[in-house]
C-alpha cells in the first residue's frame, strides 16, 4: 500500500472523531484537495490547479465551459466526489455512489502538436490510467479499444473505467476519466462491470490512486508533446498495443449508421484506429464505434 501523507491521516482522523464528519461510509473517506495540490502542483509541471467538488453533473461539461470562457489554464484538474450526469462514450451515462470512485477531468492545450494527432489523446489517457492504476493498486489492467479500462474479476474481464475526450475551444481538449474503485457487486451499474476492490486491489485509497494516475498522465503527455504528437516516436503506439485486450481477438465493430464489421483486430494504425482483418481479406480501419469482443484472448 502506498503511503499517504500525514496531513491526509490527520485530516481524516479529525473528521471521523469530531462529530461533524464529512462522510457516512468510513470505507469511503473524502479526497484531500490540499494534499493533492501539494503533491502534484509544482513550478514547471503540467498540473496548474486541482479542485475537488462534492457533487456535479459532469466534470467534463464543467471544465469545457470554464475553458471556453477563458477562466482556466492548461493543467487544470477538476475532481468530483459524486457525478449525477457523467457521460461515457456514445452519450452513455456514468453514475456511481459518492466517493466510490475517481471521477475527474483535465484540461490540455497541446500547442505545437498537429491537430490531426490530437485523436491520440484518449488512447494516451488510457495508457496513463492503466499504468497508474496497475502501479498503485497492484491489479492487472488492460485496454479495450479505444479507451475502456478492464480488470479481471473471477477470471472474467470487466470494465472498471472509461475515458471521454472533448474539444474545448480552438486550442484545448478536456479529457474525462471515471474509475470504479470501491463499488461492491450489488452497486455495479450492470453485472458485467467491475471495480478495483472486486479485482483484489491492494489499496482502495483514492488519494494515492489519483496521484499515480495524474503523474502517469503527465509523463505520457510530456513524451507525446516532445515528439510533436508522433505516437510511434514517443512509444505510445507500441505501449498501447502491448496493453490492448482487443488486438488478436475476433471482434464486431458496431459503427455509426447501423453498420457493423466483424473481423480479427490486427493492429492500431498511426491514427489510433483499430484495424480489422475481415473474412473477405480486407483490412478495414475503424475510427469510431462500439467494439464487442467475440472470443476470449
Amino acid at each position: 500500500m502506498m503511503p499517504r501523507d500525514a496531513s491526509d491521516e490527520n485530516d481524516h482522523r479529525n473528521d471521523a472523531t469530531g462529530g461533524g464528519g464529512r462522510w457516512s461510509d468510513l470505507e469511503r473517506p473524502p479526497l484531500n484537495a490540499a494534499a493533492l495540490r501539494h503533491a502534484l502542483v509544482r513550478e514547471g509541471g503540467l498540473w496548474s490547479g486541482i479542485d475537488v467538488v462534492q457533487r456535479t453533473g459532469s466534470t467534463n461539461s464543467d471544465l469545457v465551459a470554464l475553458a471556453a470562457a477563458g477562466r482556466t489554464a492548461e493543467g487544470a484538474v477538476l475532481v468530483a466526489e459524486e457525478q449525477n450526469a457523467g457521460r461515457g462514450r456514445l452519450d452513455r451515462t456514468w453514475t456511481a455512489p459518492a466517493r466510490s470512485g475517481l471521477f475527474f477531468s483535465v484540461l490540455l492545450r497541446p500547442a505545437g502538436v498537429p491537430i490531426g494527432r490530437w485523436g491520440w489523446l484518449p488512447l494516451l489517457a488510457g495508457v496513463a490510467v492503466a499504468t497508474g492504476v496497475a502501479r498503485a493498486a497492484g491489479v492487472d489492467t488492460a485496454l479495450k479499444w479505444p479507451n475502456d479500462l478492464l480488470v479481471t474479476v473471477g477470471g472474467q474481464e470487466r470494465k472498471a473505467g472509461g475515458i471521454l475526450a472533448e474539444r474545448a475551444g480552438e486550442d484545448g481538449v478536456v479529457v474525462g476519466v471515471g474509475i470504479n474503485v470501491t463499488l461492491r457487486q450489488d452497486e455495479l451499474p450492470v453485472p458485467a462491470a467491475g471495480s478495483l476492490v472486486l479485482a483484489g486491489a491492494r489499496t482502495t485509497d483514492r488519494d494515492p490512486l489519483l496521484r499515480a494516475v495524474l503523474r502517469s498522465l503527465e509523463d505520457w503527455y510530456g513524451r507525446w508533446r516532445a515528439a510533436d504528437g508522433d505516437p510511434a516516436a514517443c512509444g505510445l503506439q507500441e505501449t498501447y498495443a502491448a496493453g490492448s485486450a482487443t488486438l488478436g481477438r475476433l471482434v464486431r465493430a458496431e459503427l455509426p449508421g447501423d453498420r457493423s464489421v466483424t473481423g480479427e483486430a490486427v493492429a492500431i494504425d498511426g491514427d489510433g484506429r483499430l484495424v480489422l482483418a475481415t473474412q473477405d481479406g480486407v483490412q478495414e480501419p475503424v475510427g469510431a464505434g462500439d467494439i464487442v469482443h467475440l472470443r476470449p484472448a
